[in-house]
């Protein structure tokens, strides 16, 4: 089995611990509207604070990174690392969120919205198996996801050197850059049916209790993807106007 979250790959649910107190889907999703809540909290702060929250947006960057990559090598850990994940999210999407809105006003309700309305459309797919995640499947969104988070890196390593690829600006309103967005927000939104697919895993192989956070965690990593790329896709179709 695999997926292309690295929160939630083809081991999370391998050697672990046996317990006699297992995950659930009920707790799971208790375990990931709390993060909500929490990431909610946080974003709430920063975007009350405007540009003063900018130090707090970068505390979010670099915090949320380490925290995520310390959940995911230490899974039994997630109980605490994953609020705390939720929590520099929260300050990152903020702070992230005011600048967008500043520069196209209404723009960040509108994300909400789609991200929301993707996530509970593929819900509703997935628990209805309109769409079946089967091996090719989950190849498929893996290589992709692959192929997208190389051309970031590099995109990336050449912010360093003052440069960047043109498509992948907000100010770039080409049909081939709306383009790319469209088809990145699919394969974002596709990775949320794998993690729905290996969240079930977890309880059907009865996995410790404690998954249940990282399970939380690792849905929140897409769900956050998928609103970032979301609010992309609106700053360049906004900046046509």
């Amino acid at each position: 089995m695999r997926t292309a979250n690295p929160a939630l790959n083809k081991n999370t649910f391998t050697e672990l611990e046996s317990s006699d107190n297992v995950m659930t889907l009920g707790g799971t999703a208790n375990k990931s509207t709390l993060l909500l809540c929490i990431l909610l909290a946080t974003a709430t702060y920063t975007w009350g604070l405007g540009a003063d929250g900018r130090m707090l947006m970068m505390l979010g960057i670099f915090g949320g990174f380490i925290t995520a990559i310390i959940t995911i090598f230490k899974k039994t850990a997630s109980p605490i690392t994953a609020p705390i994940y939720a929590a520099f999210e929260g300050l990152f999407l903020g702070g992230i969120s005011s600048v967008f809105e500043v520069m196209y006003p209404g723009i960040v309700s509108q994300a909400v919205f789609l991200t929301l309305g993707i996530f509970l459309a593929l819900l509703f797919a997935y628990k209805s198996r309109i769409i079946k995640p089967t091996e090719n499947f989950k190849l498929g969104v893996f290589a992709a996801t692959a192929g997208i988070a190389a051309v970031y890196i590099i995109n990336l390593f050449l912010s360093f050197f003052g440069s960047s690829i043109p498509v992948l600006q907000i100010d770039n309103a080409s049909p081939l850059s709306i383009g790319i967005s469209i088809f990145v927000i699919i394969i974002a939104a596709l990775n949320l049916v794998l993690d729905f697919d290996f969240i079930e895993s977890g309880v059907e192989s009865h996995a410790p209790k404690y998954m249940e956070w990282y399970s939380a965690f690792g849905l929140l990593v897409t769900l956050v993807w998928l609103y970032i790329e979301i609010l992309r896709l609106l700053a360049k179709l906004n900046s046509r106007r």
